[in-house]
Formats: C-alpha cells, structure tokens, sequence
C-alpha cells in the first residue's frame, strides 16, 4: 500500500477506523500456527481503544475489551474472544516500533497538507519505568511540530547519548523545507547543521559546553562588542528584544541579543548555512526577594532571523515538554509503566502519542487531555469518534 493510498482511505471523515485495519498490512505478524487465536486488527484497535480510554497496561486492554465486548463484536471479528493480557503483552512486545512508526508518519501528514513554514522541536525523553535488570531504560528521540502539535516522527536509542547519532536518521522521517529546527545543545553538531540545510530548512542550535572554543569565542564578542551597544539602537535594527512574565510569584524577565555578522569566527565554515549567534538572558525575581541570572547561547542559520522572532523560537521549543513529555507522564502515566519485555515500551509510547493526536484532533467536545481521555472511558461512542468512527451515524 502506498502513502497516497494510505492518506486517502484515512482522511475519509467516518473512515478513520479503517486506519486500524491498513495497519495491519503495514505492520507484520509475527505469530505463527496455532499461535494465532486473535486477529491482529482486532488487538491493534483493542489496545488503541484502551489508551484513548483512559487504560494504560496490558491487563488494562483485557478488562477494557471483556467490559465492552458485546460493542466491539459489532465492528471487530474476536473469533476466539477477547485476547489476555498475556497475548496483548506478546503481540506489541513483538510489533517493528519502525513500521508502526512509519504508520504514524502516514497519519500525521494526513492530518496536515503540507508542514511548511513551522516550528520543529527535536528533543529526547527517557521512559524511566522500562529500565530493568540488565537493561537500560528506552530513550526515544521525538521530532515535534509545536505550532501545530503534531509528532512528526521519533526514534528510540540506547541511551541520552546517542541522540547525536539518531537526529540526523530522525530528520529523513519528514520534510524540513520551509521549517525550523530547534535542538539543545546534544545535537548541537556539524553533521545535524548541513542535514537540516541540505533539506531545505532552517536552524537554532543551543551551544554549550559540548562545543567549548565556539561558546568561548561567542561569549567573548557578545559581552564586548554587543552588550555594551544601545539596547534601544539595537532594537530599531532587530538585533534586541525582551519579553516579561509574571506567574507563580515570580517575574522572569528574558532578554534576546543578536550577533548579525559572524565574518570574524574561526572555523565558521564548518557550520553549514551559519548565519548568525545570539544570547538570551533570563533574569528571575522570586517573592523572597532573591534573584537569579541565566545566559543561553545559540547558533541560527535563517538571515532573517530577528531578536523577537528568535524569542519567539525558544519559547516554542519548550511545548515539546510542556505539551507533549509532560502530558504522556502526567495524564498519560508514561514514567509510571513497568513495561520492559523487547519492544512492548516503544510500541506503547508510540500508541500513547497516536492516542494523544487522536484526542486532540477531536474538537466537537471541549476540556483538557485528562478530561476528555475521562469521558472516552465513560462513553464508549466518544471514544470511537476520537477514532473517526461516529456511532450515532
């Protein structure tokens, strides 16, 4: 099956169950003879089902299916009933986490005609509870179109360290012309830079101490050639800007400076498209009267690029934790799963994020993740409108 195939059987408008059942032809079935009592469609669409309503464990996807089975008997086949949670376990311990990733990329970009001109955060976040004896925790590197709320793709590593390897992989999953990329400073290197401009996109790269001369040599030209410059006179030239927040008691105030002109720096061209560095300073004041001062250093590449925009930029970059790590942990229990057996947690955090798209792309009824999850476990028809399936129709 074709994308162009895939995207038009999901984008019909009460058809979206048949994104379950092309998954099927997608991902493959590694049961065997006598094995296969249960249809792999009708596991896939049980154990989505389960985490849109509000189930987040394997033998929550048994209860789930033996509490509504004589609903899902009218749109699944359940030959031999509903599956254990043992054969749920099995079944997604087993699933290519790269195929149903694929299948993710499909239904993401039949969400959207095209992803031009946006805002992508790479970030990575470690799925604490799948550390085991011998094992180390799976770490999944998420690429995020924030503006649009949207997982554009993601790979799973060995560990924090090896995003530098995984980014550049993760930026083949989806088109960047037009986009901007945004990386803390682990991706911060060479290779990422001329990947994201060979691709047509745009980049603001955190630097920090993984790149110690760069940062060195920055930080010298800002505090004596820019810092010391009329904040109002670079200001008119966008090279200034600041923005103030009030929440909590405290009061942040972040100030953006510009280096425009980067003609001066040693080894510049080993940073494909670098077109200039900037410094955001953010003062805090607490209600105990305390204060504090934190300066964050970054490379961009777009000519254009001003100090409000840049603002802009980073604050954007923190809806991949604030609106999408935070919400797997928080609303749906991520840190909290024990599941560790081969492939069963990247599988799971990939269905928490289809869950989560799936919600959110619901907008008939209003409230938060957590609400909205809530009445899909109380009203089934909910739940599968949250799939594309209207029950009353």
């Amino acid at each position: 099956m074709s994308s162009s195939e895939f995207d038009r059987a999901f984008k019909k408008p009460t058809n979206k169950k048949a994104f379950i059942e092309l998954l099927t032809e997608e991902i493959t079935d590694h049961r065997a003879g006598n094995a296969v009592r249960h249809n792999l469609n009708d596991i896939l669409l049980i154990g989505i089902l389960c985490v849109i309503c509000n189930g987040d464990t394997f033998t929550d996807m048994e209860l789930f299916g033996k509490t509504h089975e004589e609903e899902l008997k009218k749109y699944l086949e359940l030959p031999c009933g509903i599956p254990s949670h043992d054969t749920f376990g099995d079944v997604f311990s087993r699933i290519d986490p790269e195929e149903l990733s694929r299948c993710f990329a499909y239904f993401t970009h039949s969400l959207k005609e095209t992803i031009e001109e946006h805002h992508i955060a790479i970030d990575g976040k470690t799925i604490r509870g799948s550390r085991g004896e011998g094992r180390k925790a799976k770490h999944i590197v998420t690429a995020f179109a924030s503006d649009l709320q949207l997982v554009l793709g993601q790979l799973a590593v060995e560990d924090k360290g090896n995003e530098i390897t995984a980014i550049p992989a993760l930026l083949d999953m989806f088109c960047l012309k037009g986009n901007t990329v945004t990386i803390d400073a682990m991706g911060t290197q060479t290779a990422t830079a001329q990947k994201i401009v060979d691709k047509g996109g745009d980049y603001v790269l955190a630097l920090k101490e993984n790149q110690p001369s760069l940062l060195e040599d920055i930080k010298f030209y800002m505090e004596n050639e820019m810092l010391p410059q009329n904040k109002s006179d670079l200001k008119g030239r966008g090279l200034y800007a600041n923005t103030l927040d009030k929440g909590h008691g405290r009061i942040e105030k972040r100030e953006c400076f510009l280096i425009p002109d980067l003609t001066w720096l040693d080894g510049r061209e080993k940073w494909a498209g670098l077109s200039g560095a900037a410094m955001i300073r953010a003062n805090r004041s607490f209600p105990d009267g305390t204060v504090s001062r934190s300066d964050h250093y970054f490379l961009f590449s777009s000519p254009e690029m001003t100090a409000s925009r840049l603002l802009e930029i980073k604050r954007g970059h923190w809806a991949i934790e604030n609106q999408l790590h935070w919400v797997l942990d928080m609303t749906f229990h991520e840190d909290d799963s024990r599941v560790r057996i081969e492939n069963a947690a990247e599988v799971l955090d990939l269905l928490r994020k289809l869950a989560l798209q799936l919600i959110k792309q619901e907008t008939s009824v209003k409230g938060s993740m957590r609400a909205k999850r809530l009445r899909c476990g109380y009203d089934l028809s909910y739940a599968f409108l949250c799939l594309g399936v209207n029950l009353v129709s």
